[in-house]
């Protein structure tokens, strides 16, 4: 990807994750700061590498039903977040180990994690 593309939250949730190659596809500072300007929904940056969003339900029950949502979509595009599930709250932790911070690909989920809400 092009340092000074514009990508909608829309754009990136058509896209897919794609398999990255060990230690390849870590996104340079200017890029990260474009893209999270593209993600709504108060994803934060934690220590430039790693997205972390927190989402919270009325119940048990609805969390754990976000919670297999998200999971099945992370099956899907096999890039997978570390889900924290506690009563009435799901917090989400995005990177990708192989690049060692953040990739398109985190991007590209977290946007279609804002699409599940």
């Amino acid at each position: 990807m092009k340092e000074n593309t514009q990508i909608s939250e829309t754009e990136l949730a058509q896209r897919d994750c794609k398999s990255c190659e060990s230690g390849e596809g870590g996104l340079a500072p200017t890029m990260i700061k474009t893209l999270m300007n593209q993600l709504p929904g108060e994803w934060k940056l934690k220590d430039n590498r790693e997205l972390e969003k927190s989402f919270k339900f009325p119940d048990f029950k609805t969390a754990l039903d976000f919670t297999n949502r998200v999971g099945a979509l992370a099956e899907e595009q096999g890039h997978h977040p570390d889900v924290f599930l506690t009563y009435g709250e799901v917090k989400l932790q995005l990177s990708t180990h192989e690049a060692k911070g953040v990739t398109e690909n985190d991007f590209i989920l977290a946007a279609k994690i804002n699409n599940l809400t």
